[in-house]
């Protein structure tokens, strides 16, 4: 027996308008079609389906069971044919993002919450296991957008500038060099710098100022979470580097010094990381665009 979704749909048309005139209209066939197509089923199923003498005309037994069988397969079809509507449309999809910046989740969530409200159909998800391989995960398709502060050549890969950030020193009041202009790279010689748990190659200050200068800080210590980091550099614990957008009530807090990196100040750039294909999907090209200004908000305080 070989039944196609036509046939379910008719089996659903006739039940619910009662005539082959009125499931005609609805399936926008002929009678004479419909009437066909209905002789075509009968004689695959064996038995007839529909008591033809009674108005409205009623589904026999075999009938009745197709219809319970279309009343459960249709309806998963209606909502798969919609959820490709809502792809082709660019309504829905998958973004699915990996964070090469621990200090992001400060402004990221409430990006996504932002997203969350005018794309309720996207799959929205933070794959933070791939973090450290971040650009790789994106080129696999493991995942779909990757924040970072180090572009890097990669066929596909699109690299869209989001904002410039500065790295600052932070130190507990009352500090050695709390009364210092801006801080070199010798300044750390003396000191415990705590960092978030990632490799040296993501981290600023390493990066941008100690690496360049083969200067070792007196010690370091891996940190999880930015609010514990403040809280073990206002206990003098330590110091750190952090970026400006997690700053801007340290910056008016009286336990703390916050100093530029060099005299000129030490500047980055983020970026979001996109295959060439999504960047202008509507909701991911959105996704960059909030991405631009939220964390500007927090810059500003």
């Amino acid at each position: 027996m070989y039944i196609e979704f036509r046939h379910l749909r008719t089996i659903r048309a006739i039940y619910q308008s009662g005539s082959l005139a009125r499931a005609a209209d609805i399936l926008h066939i002929t009678q004479s079609a419909l009437s066909h197509q209905i002789k075509g089923l009968e004689d695959q199923v064996g038995m007839e389906l529909f008591h033809r003498r009674t108005k409205p005309m009623r589904l026999s037994p075999a009938g009745m069971k197709l219809l319970r069988l279309a009343e459960q397969v249709l309806p998963e079809i209606d909502r798969l044919e919609e959820e490709f509507r809502a792809l082709q449309s660019g309504r829905s999809g998958r973004l699915h993002i990996a964070i090469e910046c621990h200090a992001c989740f400060d402004w990221l969530f409430p990006v996504l919450d932002k997203l969350r409200h005018a794309w309720p159909e996207v799959d929205l998800d933070i794959r933070q296991r791939l973090a450290f391989d971040a650009i790789e995960a994106l080129r696999r398709e493991e995942v779909d957008f990757v924040i970072s502060s180090d572009p890097v050549a990669m066929a596909g890969i699109t690299f869209s500038p989001l904002f410039a950030y500065e790295p600052r020193f932070v130190a507990p009041a009352g500090h050695r060099l709390a009364d210092e202009d801006y801080i070199v790279a010798e300044d750390f010689e003396q000191e415990l710098l705590l960092t978030y748990p990632v490799d040296r190659s993501k981290i600023d200050v390493f990066t941008g100022l100690l690496t360049p200068e083969r200067i070792e800080p007196r010690g370091t210590r891996q940190v999880e979470m930015t609010e514990v980091i403040l809280m073990l550099v206002a206990a003098g614990r330590g110091v750190a580097v952090l970026p400006d957008w997690v700053l801007g009530d340290v910056k008016r807090n009286p336990d703390f010094v916050t100093k530029p990196l060099t005299e000129g100040g030490l500047r980055k750039q983020m970026y979001a990381a996109t295959r060439d294909e999504d960047t202008m999907v509507p909701f991911m090209a959105h996704m960059i665009r909030l991405c631009r200004s939220e964390p500007v908000k927090l810059q500003r305080g």
